[in-house]
């Protein structure tokens, strides 16, 4: 499923046109990367978590020389 059938799948579902299906879906998904981008965690109860998790760097390799990136 894409984003289009997605909100093609909301309009139907919610009884919406599929505007205003695809400005709920924006805001539901700017919503989660504002609490992201402030370090919150996001719990949708039956569907998923949300966190972002800060990772040390790591050092990469080109393939063809081996050299270290």
């Amino acid at each position: 499923m894409n984003k289009t059938d997605l909100i093609a799948a909301i309009a139907e579902k919610s009884e919406l046109s599929k505007s205003a299906a695809e400005k709920a879906l924006k805001a539901t998904i700017e919503s989660i990367e504002e609490a992201l981008i402030n370090d919150e965690k996001v719990v949708l109860v039956g569907f998923g978590t949300f966190e972002a998790k800060k990772r040390a760097a790591r050092k990469g390799r080109n393939p063809s020389t081996k050299e270290v990136i």
